[in-house]
């Protein structure tokens, strides 16, 4: 019996040993495989709609359904980085050649308050210092903008060759998708009923932040992108995107972009043009969120809104752009899983002990 143990025990140590190896050596590619993972869970179904038509042909529904991904995900995000940028570069010239005025709104305040330097005083603050942080942080910014996407353009081989392996991974966890569930569930030492709920929420998760959250940045970004556009700002594509990414966090949304935007323009006279963007960013754009999450997401999600942000945020500073996903994801399966242990726990018998 203890040779048994002792052997049962130098494999599992052998079998965290090579899976640890495993992981090590595909580290740099641990992100194209969790996106595809997440895109193979939200075309599921449309990979079953192409099953049927083909008449169950597998390996040709993963093909199409893969296609399906380029033309509607891939291409698509390739033009907007693209677009991106070249709309990064711009701004940070006009940045660097003072043809954007970062003095104006501060004088518009300091005009509308006069007493805005005696309230500053009482803190140790004055105008001037605030307007000298203003236009160095704004420079400090994007010039961070213009180097990133500098480094973005100098790794367009690396982008390239991670979403090439992302589609070759994809294409493989389509087609096998439903044995690749049973043999993890089979694997895994946790339980299948444990198992299968974690899997259930894992597809959850990913559903409702893929097709809500993302669903939802998209458009507004796509509304405020066009505002910005049609009143004339500058890199209306950038400060577009800008407005999805920041939708993707509660109780932060576009108007951190939308709202300085409104308060310049009315800061340089462009008055009218500042009132039709408060009023596009208020009941459009933020009504977006209140009318579309609802009905993309559902109650997949089952966090609460402070869970989510926070999680988004740790996520992304973790995992970069992975996070918007991996965030919620891990918060989630931490919810479930300690709900599973609580349940379980509470069904044991208390043991007997000294009273209190």
């Amino acid at each position: 019996m203890p040779v048994r143990n002792l052997e049962a025990r130098s494999f599992l140590v052998v079998v965290l040993l090579v899976t640890a190896a495993f992981l090590w050596i595909i580290a740099d590619l641990l992100m194209p495989v969790f996106w595809a993972a997440v895109l193979a869970v939200l075309f599921q179904p449309v990979n079953k709609w192409f099953l049927s038509l083909v008449k169950g042909r597998k390996s040709l529904a993963a093909v199409l359904t893969t296609l399906t991904v380029v033309f509607v995900i891939v291409i698509p995000f390739g033009l907007l980085a693209a677009a991106v940028t070249q709309q990064a570069f711009g701004l940070y010239r006009s940045f660097a050649a003072g043809e954007i005025d970062l003095r104006a709104p501060l004088d518009f305040v300091e005009r509308s308050i006069p007493m805005l330097n005696d309230l500053l005083g009482a803190f140790g603050a004055d105008v001037e210092s605030i307007r000298a942080s203003m236009e160095n942080a704004a420079m400090t910014a994007s010039r961070y903008i213009a180097t990133e996407a500098l480094v973005f353009g100098r790794n367009a081989l690396m982008f390239t060759l991670l979403f090439g392996v992302m589609l070759y991974v994809l294409f493989f966890f389509i087609r096998d998708w439903e044995r690749l569930l049973n043999s993890l569930i089979h694997a895994l030492p946790l339980g299948d009923d444990r198992e299968r709920t974690l899997l259930a929420k894992f597809a959850e998760v990913s559903r409702a932040t893929m097709k809500g959250s993302l669903v939802v940045a998209v458009v507004q970004g796509l509304i405020g992108g066009i505002t910005f556009a049609i009143l004339g700002i500058e890199a209306s594509i950038f400060w577009g995107v800008a407005m999805g990414v920041f939708s993707l966090l509660p109780a932060i949304g576009p108007a951190i972009v939308w709202v300085p935007a409104a308060v310049i323009l009315i800061a340089v006279g462009s008055v009218w043009e500042g009132i039709v963007l408060i009023i596009v960013g208020t009941f459009v754009i933020g009504l977006v969120d209140n009318l579309l999450r609802p009905i993309l997401v559902g109650r997949d999600m089952k966090m609460p809104d402070y869970l989510v942000l926070l999680s988004t945020l740790g996520g992304l500073a973790v995992f970069g752009l992975a996070g918007v996903v991996a965030g919620p994801l891990i918060a989630a399966l931490f919810l479930v899983v300690w709900d599973m242990f609580a349940k379980e726990y509470a069904e044991q018998p208390d043991l007997p002990g000294p009273s209190l």
